[in-house]
């Protein structure tokens, strides 16, 4: 029997949880529902093979962002989508800053909300066969096996959508990126979102691996254009 793709639905408000449900169900996924924060985190622990959480940020208890700070500090490998308000141009950094894959603005189809977490469920390496081997360029190590980081033997925690782009760079070092080439290869060429998830999610990189992520000298930036992994 197969196994059914589990995604975690944070949202307090029933007819908007009640839509996602229905839709999600439509397209293969097993809904698992929470209507507050904690109640989240207490699903995620009961269900450990939760591949994907769409966060609401307006809560009753606490916000969608303190919800994925604590799931971030156990849990580097689930995906995380953001709900925000079409309005709220802060709440998508935030989210992003804290740890978020992707945000997703009210008011949206059921069609873009399936494909973005369809397209994450890809990226947390649902049903995917992984890579073996290592890459090494000092002072990083990549293990391609598990997915997983190491600078000067000390693991990073990464995200998977973070893994990914280290992995692009890892694989075309010296190369300049385009921002256009990081989104297509890392979110997919079927991805509605906008040009600045990749400069969030550069800023979050280089706070984890650069020795000064004020001044960076492993992923530099190519103005006018985009990055380079700098060896």
């Amino acid at each position: 029997m197969r196994e059914m793709k589990k995604v975690l639905v944070l949202e307090d408000e029933a007819n908007i949880r009640s839509f996602v449900v229905i839709n999600l169900k439509r397209a293969g996924y097993e809904a698992i529902e929470a209507e507050t924060g904690e109640e989240a985190l207490a699903q995620l622990r009961r269900n450990p093979d939760i591949k994907v959480a769409l966060l609401d940020i307006m809560l009753p208890d606490m916000d969608g962002f303190e919800v994925c700070r604590r799931i971030r500090a156990s849990d580097s490998k689930i995906g995380i989508i953001m709900l925000t308000a079409r309005t709220q141009e802060m709440d998508k950094i935030t989210g992003l800053m804290t740890g978020a894959d992707d945000y997703v603005t009210k008011p949206f189809s059921p069609a873009e909300l399936t494909a973005r977490i369809d397209a994450l469920y890809r990226r947390t390496g649902g049903g995917v066969p992984l890579d073996t081997g290592e890459i090494s360029q000092p002072p990083f190590l990549l293990n391609t096996r598990n997915r997983t980081l190491e600078k000067n033997g000390q693991r990073v925690k990464l995200t998977q959508v973070e893994y990914n782009i280290v992995k692009l760079f890892m694989d075309n070092p010296g190369k300049a990126l385009s921002r256009e080439e990081i989104l297509d290869s890392v979110w997919g060429r079927d991805y509605f979102g906008e040009l600045k998830i990749v400069d969030v999610n550069i800023r979050r990189l280089r706070i984890k691996i650069e020795d000064d992520p004020t001044n960076p000298t492993f992923i530099t930036t190519v103005w006018g254009y985009g990055y380079k992994w700098g060896f």
